[in-house]
Protein backbone atom coordinates (compact mmCIF):
# COMPACT_ATOMS: atom_id res chain seq x y z
CA UNK A 1 0.00 0.00 0.00
CA UNK A 2 1.43 3.39 -0.99
CA UNK A 3 2.08 5.86 1.84
CA UNK A 4 -0.33 8.74 2.20
CA UNK A 5 2.43 10.87 3.71
CA UNK A 6 6.20 10.42 3.55
CA UNK A 7 9.45 12.22 4.32
CA UNK A 8 12.62 11.41 2.43
CA UNK A 9 16.07 12.42 3.69
CA UNK A 10 14.56 15.43 5.44
CA UNK A 11 17.25 17.77 6.77
CA UNK A 12 16.91 20.97 8.79
CA UNK A 13 19.49 23.08 10.61
CA UNK A 14 19.31 26.30 12.59
CA UNK A 15 22.68 27.97 12.27
CA UNK A 16 25.34 25.45 13.29
CA UNK A 17 22.80 23.16 14.96
CA UNK A 18 21.53 20.28 12.87
CA UNK A 19 18.07 19.29 14.11
CA UNK A 20 17.02 16.86 11.38
CA UNK A 21 19.77 14.88 9.71
CA UNK A 22 18.03 12.91 6.98
CA UNK A 23 14.69 11.66 8.31
CA UNK A 24 12.84 8.93 6.37
CA UNK A 25 9.30 8.18 7.53
CA UNK A 26 6.14 6.91 5.87
CA UNK A 27 2.54 6.67 7.01
CA UNK A 28 0.11 4.33 5.26
CA UNK A 29 -3.59 5.12 4.79
CA UNK A 30 -5.42 4.49 8.04
CA UNK A 31 -2.19 3.93 9.99
CA UNK A 32 -1.28 5.52 13.32
CA UNK A 33 2.43 6.37 13.54
CA UNK A 34 3.92 7.58 16.83
CA UNK A 35 7.22 9.47 16.81
CA UNK A 36 9.05 9.31 20.13
CA UNK A 37 12.26 10.79 21.47
CA UNK A 38 13.68 12.99 24.18
CA UNK A 39 12.95 16.72 24.28
CA UNK A 40 15.04 18.61 21.74
CA UNK A 41 15.50 15.70 19.33
CA UNK A 42 13.61 17.34 16.47
CA UNK A 43 10.10 15.91 16.84
CA UNK A 44 8.32 19.26 16.69
CA UNK A 45 10.60 20.54 13.92
CA UNK A 46 9.73 17.43 11.90
CA UNK A 47 6.05 18.23 12.31
CA UNK A 48 6.59 21.87 11.33
CA UNK A 49 8.46 20.81 8.18
CA UNK A 50 5.59 18.52 7.17
CA UNK A 51 3.05 21.29 7.74
CA UNK A 52 5.11 23.90 5.92
CA UNK A 53 5.77 26.02 9.01
CA UNK A 54 9.51 25.41 8.49
CA UNK A 55 11.30 24.93 5.19
CA UNK A 56 13.64 21.91 5.08
CA UNK A 57 17.21 22.51 3.97
CA UNK A 58 17.12 19.30 1.94
CA UNK A 59 14.92 16.30 1.34
CA UNK A 60 11.24 16.04 0.50
CA UNK A 61 7.80 15.76 2.00
CA UNK A 62 5.50 13.66 -0.19
CA UNK A 63 1.72 13.53 -0.03
CA UNK A 64 -0.22 10.87 -1.92
CA UNK A 65 2.96 9.85 -3.72
CA UNK A 66 4.03 13.26 -5.04
CA UNK A 67 6.10 16.11 -3.64
CA UNK A 68 4.15 18.41 -1.35
CA UNK A 69 4.85 21.59 -3.29
CA UNK A 70 3.54 25.07 -2.54
CA UNK A 71 0.90 24.56 -5.22
CA UNK A 72 -0.37 21.32 -3.60
CA UNK A 73 -0.15 22.49 0.00
CA UNK A 74 -3.57 24.23 0.17
CA UNK A 75 -5.31 20.97 -0.82
CA UNK A 76 -3.26 19.08 1.76
CA UNK A 77 -4.02 21.59 4.52
CA UNK A 78 -7.71 21.46 3.64
CA UNK A 79 -7.71 17.75 4.51
CA UNK A 80 -5.72 17.70 7.76
CA UNK A 81 -6.54 18.19 11.42
CA UNK A 82 -4.32 18.88 14.39
CA UNK A 83 -4.50 18.66 18.15
CA UNK A 84 -1.95 21.11 19.48
CA UNK A 85 0.03 20.70 22.66
CA UNK A 86 -1.93 22.65 25.28
CA UNK A 87 -5.02 22.58 22.99
CA UNK A 88 -4.26 26.14 21.72
CA UNK A 89 -7.88 27.28 21.79
CA UNK A 90 -8.62 30.91 20.90
CA UNK A 91 -9.44 32.68 24.17
CA UNK A 92 -11.76 35.23 22.55
CA UNK A 93 -13.97 32.59 20.90
CA UNK A 94 -16.50 30.30 22.51
CA UNK A 95 -15.92 26.56 22.50
CA UNK A 96 -18.21 25.91 19.54
CA UNK A 97 -16.62 28.77 17.60
CA UNK A 98 -13.21 27.22 18.26
CA UNK A 99 -14.36 23.80 17.07
CA UNK A 100 -16.01 25.26 13.95
CA UNK A 101 -13.22 27.74 13.25
CA UNK A 102 -12.53 26.39 9.74
CA UNK A 103 -16.18 25.76 8.95
CA UNK A 104 -17.91 29.05 9.71
CA UNK A 105 -16.92 30.84 6.51
CA UNK A 106 -17.82 27.78 4.44
CA UNK A 107 -21.08 26.73 6.07
CA UNK A 108 -22.36 29.74 7.97
CA UNK A 109 -22.80 29.89 11.72
CA UNK A 110 -25.98 27.80 12.02
CA UNK A 111 -24.64 24.76 10.16
CA UNK A 112 -21.14 25.18 11.57
CA UNK A 113 -22.52 25.21 15.12
CA UNK A 114 -24.46 22.00 14.43
CA UNK A 115 -21.25 20.29 13.28
CA UNK A 116 -19.41 21.63 16.33
CA UNK A 117 -22.03 20.23 18.70
CA UNK A 118 -21.78 16.85 16.95
CA UNK A 119 -18.00 16.76 17.28
CA UNK A 120 -18.13 17.93 20.90
CA UNK A 121 -20.52 15.09 21.67
CA UNK A 122 -18.10 12.68 20.01
CA UNK A 123 -15.40 13.63 22.52
CA UNK A 124 -17.76 13.53 25.49
CA UNK A 125 -18.63 17.22 25.85
CA UNK A 126 -22.29 18.23 26.04
CA UNK A 127 -24.06 21.24 24.49
CA UNK A 128 -23.81 23.12 27.79
CA UNK A 129 -20.09 23.57 27.05
CA UNK A 130 -20.58 25.07 23.59
CA UNK A 131 -21.07 28.70 24.63
CA UNK A 132 -18.39 28.75 27.31
CA UNK A 133 -15.03 30.39 26.71
CA UNK A 134 -11.82 28.32 27.03
CA UNK A 135 -10.95 29.93 30.38
CA UNK A 136 -13.94 28.12 31.90
CA UNK A 137 -12.66 24.67 30.88
CA UNK A 138 -10.47 22.28 32.81
CA UNK A 139 -7.29 21.02 31.17
CA UNK A 140 -8.93 17.76 30.16
CA UNK A 141 -11.98 19.51 28.74
CA UNK A 142 -9.78 21.89 26.77
CA UNK A 143 -7.91 18.93 25.27
CA UNK A 144 -11.20 17.32 24.27
CA UNK A 145 -12.40 20.58 22.72
CA UNK A 146 -9.12 20.75 20.82
CA UNK A 147 -9.66 17.19 19.65
CA UNK A 148 -13.18 18.08 18.49
CA UNK A 149 -11.68 20.94 16.46
CA UNK A 150 -9.08 18.58 14.98
CA UNK A 151 -11.79 16.27 13.62
CA UNK A 152 -14.35 18.96 12.70
CA UNK A 153 -13.63 18.76 8.96
CA UNK A 154 -13.43 14.93 8.87
CA UNK A 155 -9.71 15.06 7.95
CA UNK A 156 -7.79 12.32 6.18
CA UNK A 157 -4.59 13.07 8.12
CA UNK A 158 -4.51 14.07 11.80
CA UNK A 159 -1.50 15.27 13.79
CA UNK A 160 -1.33 15.02 17.58
CA UNK A 161 1.40 17.06 19.30
CA UNK A 162 2.03 15.75 22.84
CA UNK A 163 -1.69 15.09 23.35
CA UNK A 164 -1.49 14.14 27.05
CA UNK A 165 0.97 16.76 28.30
CA UNK A 166 -0.23 18.37 31.52
CA UNK A 167 -3.01 15.86 32.17
CA UNK A 168 -3.35 13.54 35.14
CA UNK A 169 -3.22 9.79 34.35
CA UNK A 170 -7.00 9.33 34.25
CA UNK A 171 -7.64 12.26 31.90
CA UNK A 172 -4.63 11.23 29.80
CA UNK A 173 -6.08 7.73 29.47
CA UNK A 174 -9.36 9.20 28.28
CA UNK A 175 -7.66 11.32 25.63
CA UNK A 176 -5.60 8.33 24.46
CA UNK A 177 -8.73 6.19 24.16
CA UNK A 178 -10.55 8.92 22.22
CA UNK A 179 -7.64 9.31 19.81
CA UNK A 180 -7.45 5.55 19.20
CA UNK A 181 -11.21 5.27 18.68
CA UNK A 182 -11.40 8.26 16.35
CA UNK A 183 -8.50 7.10 14.18
CA UNK A 184 -10.04 3.63 13.94
CA UNK A 185 -13.55 4.92 13.19
CA UNK A 186 -12.57 7.52 10.60
CA UNK A 187 -9.82 5.58 8.85
CA UNK A 188 -7.62 8.67 9.01
CA UNK A 189 -3.85 8.45 8.99
CA UNK A 190 -2.31 9.82 12.19
CA UNK A 191 1.08 11.08 13.33
CA UNK A 192 1.48 11.54 17.07
CA UNK A 193 4.47 13.26 18.66
CA UNK A 194 4.97 12.15 22.25
CA UNK A 195 7.35 11.02 24.97
CA UNK A 196 4.57 9.28 26.90
CA UNK A 197 4.96 5.52 26.52
CA UNK A 198 1.38 4.93 27.64
CA UNK A 199 0.23 7.03 24.67
CA UNK A 200 2.53 5.06 22.37
CA UNK A 201 1.03 1.74 23.42
CA UNK A 202 -2.55 2.98 23.29
CA UNK A 203 -2.73 4.96 20.05
CA UNK A 204 0.10 3.62 17.88
CA UNK A 205 0.28 0.98 15.18
CA UNK A 206 3.93 1.77 14.43
CA UNK A 207 6.56 3.71 16.30
CA UNK A 208 9.66 5.60 15.15
CA UNK A 209 12.49 6.50 17.51
CA UNK A 210 14.06 9.89 16.77
CA UNK A 211 17.40 10.81 18.34
CA UNK A 212 20.06 13.24 17.20
CA UNK A 213 17.93 14.20 14.21
CA UNK A 214 17.80 10.64 12.86
CA UNK A 215 15.36 7.75 12.97
CA UNK A 216 17.22 4.99 14.81
CA UNK A 217 14.45 2.41 14.87
CA UNK A 218 10.95 2.04 13.48
CA UNK A 219 8.55 -0.84 13.52
CA UNK A 220 5.34 -2.18 15.02
CA UNK A 221 4.50 -1.06 18.53
CA UNK A 222 4.16 -4.73 19.46
CA UNK A 223 7.83 -5.28 18.55
CA UNK A 224 9.44 -2.36 20.36
CA UNK A 225 9.86 -3.97 23.79
CA UNK A 226 11.99 -6.74 22.30
CA UNK A 227 14.09 -4.37 20.20
CA UNK A 228 17.76 -4.08 21.11
CA UNK A 229 18.51 -0.73 19.44
CA UNK A 230 20.17 1.23 22.29
CA UNK A 231 18.32 4.55 21.88
CA UNK A 232 14.92 2.84 21.88
CA UNK A 233 15.86 0.37 24.62
CA UNK A 234 16.98 3.11 26.99
CA UNK A 235 14.12 5.48 26.17
CA UNK A 236 11.25 3.10 26.84
CA UNK A 237 12.87 1.98 30.10
CA UNK A 238 13.87 5.47 31.26
CA UNK A 239 17.56 4.64 31.42
CA UNK A 240 19.91 7.63 31.47
CA UNK A 241 23.52 7.11 30.42
CA UNK A 242 25.94 10.00 31.10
Amino acid sequence: MSPVLETRALTKSFGAQTVLAGVDLAVAPGESLVVIGQSGTGKSVLLKCILGLETPDAGQVLWQGAALTAARRPAFLDGFGMLFQGAALFDSLTVWQNVAFRLRARLGDRKARAVALEKLARVGLGPEVADLHPAALSGGMAKRAGLARAIATDPKVIFFDEPTTGLDPIRAARINALIRDIVTETGASAITITHDMTTVRCVGDRVAMLAGGRVWWQGDVSAMDAATEPHLHDFIRGIWRP
